[in-house]
């Protein structure tokens, strides 16, 4: 669909003097005494704790510290700084955490700067997964504001003497009702440190009365964007600054024989590194160095290895044997078997990091999604202790699970401590798609029983490989049984965009259309006659009133499905318009409604962005993503060989959203791509009679048989 801009916020009204890019070479105390002498509202705390993030011991859980100072620094101008362990890989978390605070001090959006994953700066965080920003740190940050407004308003009474409730906040002033009289915050706490904890009880502004969160504000720093401006990972530049590449195995799980870099080191201006199975080079440039690597002989033990083609028996080794398709008094046993292949993430920026040792200290710049989790990992790798290394996560680009581990952050350190220089290394795609982790495979066995009256009565699904989030069926069905279940993966396997729940759901709703045909009913009408959910009801009814389901088009090759789920909290529905032709093998996605209910919305504008992209990247695994593998190898390592969706592949998206003020704010990264593939699958089978149960479903055509 097509987007308007929106108009960019007034520069002007940035005062933050310090770049981000200064901003990162800054401990935390010296980035304090720079922002000038207003409130940092800090416990001072022992030198030995101070070495955790904002001040303060690591947390149980993901609550984070409760000094109000770890959170939010307030300077004489007025400027609010927040601080976050989060990393904004292009969820655009810097505008909706921004939203949370400006709401509770009563603040323009500008007048905050947002500083994220540096764990030298900001509070300890697990990681930036799971959908867990909104429903977690957002929470958290509306109340570090509220507790600091609140004690603003505290000093403010205390000066000018009189009772704190005739004392109001409004844009960025505390004004005495009684007399008009008016301080801004930075005036209020000029030259004072509040010692203030967060209060347990302090009461956050309601969502049925936000005035900046709940409305769509525009994205933080939006031209910088649009332009080119913005600075991601693979941007970080260091004075002195060298170059590095990695010499990689030719087969996974392949070990090194013999090498010889003679020929490598003799190159001017490199530096070969070699430890054990780690070989790499440095040059003054990325192409230096890839002749570098070239010169490098070595030989690899390798050992025989598993293909694609044999993925789904190495993985359930036995089908489960046949049951009857009718069962006794009329009701039916469907039992059908659905497959998943490997499909990578391909970010649009491949991993990088940026190392600089400073001593025995290192700071690494990389896109990441757990900045503490991989400082964590370089100490253990690198042996050394945690507290000699420092994380910065800039803006990255597009993480969808894939950026957890520590790759090329510990490449890059190994090759900065070789060279005595600062290295950068940044991953080719043809890395990006061999060495990373895969969303896992799976074959999912789904055994159910309707009865005649239309009723769920019986449920079995066991899932083989790809996981259990989103297994359990949300349909009211009396006798269930779902189980996840272990096997041997042949690749690496990791994180991915909502995780196994868009296998579950791909065959979970696939099975429910097939259900609903052998009951004679209308698949909209057969899930809203077994379900007691009322939140995934109300989008079901949502996208089908939307769509037109009842006068839906009924012509030859034109076909409709829905689809439907909840995860993390969310609650989705998606509607379906194909076209296929089971003669020509061609398939059309015509029109795509998908109704999307995650509790009070924050920023409706981005959150239609996040479903929107959701939804594409799910058309992605669901008709034409896989990864093609043999003997250790990956065999289509490039977006030539790898088919994503490209812009004439994605039709008209119509974006349903269900605000309920009522409910918390649930995340909305993941939970929008679960349940497009089964729509679409649904909608094919609508069109042609033919049912397909492999993702991806149409990697070279609709086939028949």
């Amino acid at each position: 669909m097509s987007r308007q801009l929106s108009k960019p916020q007034n520069e002007d009204a940035k005062s933050d003097p310090i770049s981000n890019e200064r901003r990162a070479t800054l401990s935390r105390r010296d980035l304090f005494r720079l922002l000038g002498a207003g409130v940092m509202m800090l416990i001072p705390l022992p030198e030995a704790d101070a070495q955790r993030p904002g001040g303060g011991r690591r947390p149980r859980g993901n609550s984070g510290p409760r000094e109000i100072g770890a959170w939010i620094h307030i300077a004489e101008n007025g400027t609010v700084t927040v601080y976050s362990g989060k990393a904004e890989v292009g969820q655009n978390i810097r505008t909706s955490l921004t939203q949370a605070v400006a709401e509770e001090l009563r603040i323009p959006v500008a007048a905050i700067q947002m500083v994220l994953g540096d764990t030298d700066l900001t509070p300890y965080d697990m990681g930036t997964f799971g959908s867990r920003t909104t429903p977690t740190m957002a929470p958290q940050l509306h109340r570090a504001a509220a507790a600091a407004r609140e004690a603003i308003i505290g000093l403010a009474a205390q000066q000018w003497q009189v009772d704190r409730s005739t004392i109001v906040a409004v844009d960025g002033k505390v004004v005495h009702s009684a007399t008009n009289q008016a301080l801004g915050y930075g005036d209020v706490v000029k030259g004072q440190r509040l010692t203030q904890t967060i209060d347990d009880s302090v009461a956050t502004t309601s969502a049925k009365d936000w005035k900046v969160a709940g409305t769509s504000v525009p994205k933080v720093d939006g031209r910088d964007f649009v332009t080119g401006r913005h600075r991601y990972a693979s941007d970080v530049k260091r004075d002195g600054m060298l170059h590095g590449k990695v010499l990689r195995p030719t087969a996974f799980n392949a070990g090194l024989k013999t090498i010889d870099i003679q020929a490598a080191s003799a190159m001017p201006g490199i530096t070969v590194a070699h430890d054990g199975d780690f070989v790499g080079v440095v040059g003054p440039t990325t192409e230096a160095a890839t002749r570098a690597l070239a010169a490098i002989h070595a030989e690899w033990e390798t050992h025989p290895q598993p293909s694609d083609q044999a993925l789904f028996s190495l993985l359930r080794p036995q089908a489960p044997a046949p049951l009857p398709q009718q069962a006794a008094g009329g009701a039916h046993t469907l039992q059908a078997t659905y497959t998943v292949a490997y499909i990578a993430h391909a970010p649009l920026e491949p991993r990088t990091a940026v190392a600089d040792w400073t001593g025995d200290r290192l700071t690494v710049w990389t896109g990441s999604q757990r900045p503490f989790g991989i400082r964590s990992d370089l100490a253990n790798q690198l042996g050394i202790p945690e507290d000699r290394v420092r994380v910065i996560v800039p803006d990255t680009g597009s993480g969808y699970g894939g950026k957890h581990s520590v790759g090329a952050a510990t490449e890059a350190a190994r090759l900065a401590k070789a060279a005595g220089k600062p290295v950068k290394v940044l991953w080719t795609r043809e890395e990006e798609f061999t060495w990373a982790y895969f969303r896992p495979a799976g074959v999912i066995d789904v055994t159910a029983t309707v009865s005649p009256d239309g009723l769920l009565t019986e449920w079995e699904f066991y899932n083989y490989n790809s996981g259990g989030p989103g297994i359990r069926s949300p349909y009211n069905i009396p006798n269930q049984r779902t189980e996840a279940r272990r096997a041997d993966s042949p690749l690496t396997q990791g994180s991915y965009r909502a995780l196994a729940a868009t296998a579950n759901h791909f065959a979970r709703e696939s099975h429910m259309d097939d259900l609903a045909h052998a009951a004679g009913m209308d698949p909209v009408a057969f899930r809203l006659k077994n379900l007691n959910d009322d939140r995934l009801h109300a989008v079901i009814n949502a996208a089908a009133d939307h769509f037109g389901w009842q006068n839906r088009k009924r012509a030859a090759g034109h076909g409709s499905g829905i689809a439907a789920g909840t995860e993390k909290g969310s609650y989705l529905a998606n509607c379906v318009e194909v076209l296929a032709n089971a003669k020509t093998g061609e398939v059309k996605v015509t029109r795509i409604v998908s109704a999307f209910e995650c509790g009070a919305i924050v920023n409706p504008n981005h959150l239609q962005n996040q479903v929107e992209g959701a939804t594409v990247m799910g058309m992605g695994g669901a008709l034409w993503e896989a990864i093609r593998f043999d003997n250790g190898r990956i065999l289509n390592p490039h977006f030539a060989e790898y088919r994503v969706p490209r812009f004439g592949d994605v039709p008209p998206i119509e974006v349903v959203l269900l605000d309920r003020k009522d409910l918390e704010s649930s995340g909305a990264g993941e939970t929008p791509i679960v349940a497009i593939a089964p729509a679409i699958g649904n909608a094919i089978f609508d069109a042609t009679g033919i049912r397909l149960r492999h993702m991806p479903m149409i990697p070279n055509g609709l086939k028949v048989g």
